[in-house]
């Protein structure tokens, strides 16, 4: 492995890091906080190993965390937020394949499509009115990551998703359960 390579990869670990830790977060703009430190080093860990879907949606993520992290001031509850970033992030996937140079097949299609399905997925456990919405909510979003990140070898998130479901589950468990007795 190349220094580069090494230090895209630490980049990873670190951003992997700030994304285990939200979910364990009673309040949803901790969550949100920790997982815009842990997005904004993800984009620019995927820009570096090239994989620029995952930095293209990772940086409108960056917006998408400080939209909902001032929600009460910017308004995030309204439909026109939802359907703005769900518009990004099918633009940036046709970006992948035209202005970016992807190469189009079937395979390459649904591979870069599974982290615009991650991140729908965030937006609405965002704009959801609580935490628990929010964990299972990635259990949608993290499914969909990890695919991608096998493909892309992208060390530390490939770790984040499978650390981010169980973190999920331990938080349900924890947090969301036994809430309700």
């Amino acid at each position: 492995m190349t220094p580069f390579e090494i230090i895209t990869q630490i980049i990873g670990i670190f951003a992997m890091a700030f994304n285990i830790w939200s979910y364990q977060q009673k309040q949803q703009k901790h969550i949100i906080a920790l997982q815009l430190v842990g997005t904004t080093l993800f984009s620019l860990h995927y820009f570096m190993l090239g994989a620029y879907m995952g930095g293209l949606l990772n940086a409108v993520g960056i917006v998408r965390a400080l939209v909902f992290l001032y929600k009460d001031q910017l308004k995030s509850d309204h439909v026109l937020w939802l359907m703005g970033f769900i518009c990004v992030y099918c633009v940036s996937y046709v970006l992948t394949f035209t202005a970016l140079g992807k190469e189009w097949n079937a395979l390459n299609g649904i591979i870069e499509l599974l982290p615009v399905i991650g991140s729908t997925a965030i937006t609405l456990a965002y704009r959801s009115k609580n935490a628990k919405s929010t964990r299972l909510l990635g259990l949608i979003v993290s499914p969909s990551w990890l695919i991608y990140n096998i493909v892309f070898l992208s060390i530390g998130a490939i770790c984040c998703e499978i650390l981010s479901i169980i973190s999920i589950v331990v938080g349900f468990f924890r947090l969301d359960k036994n809430a309700k007795e």
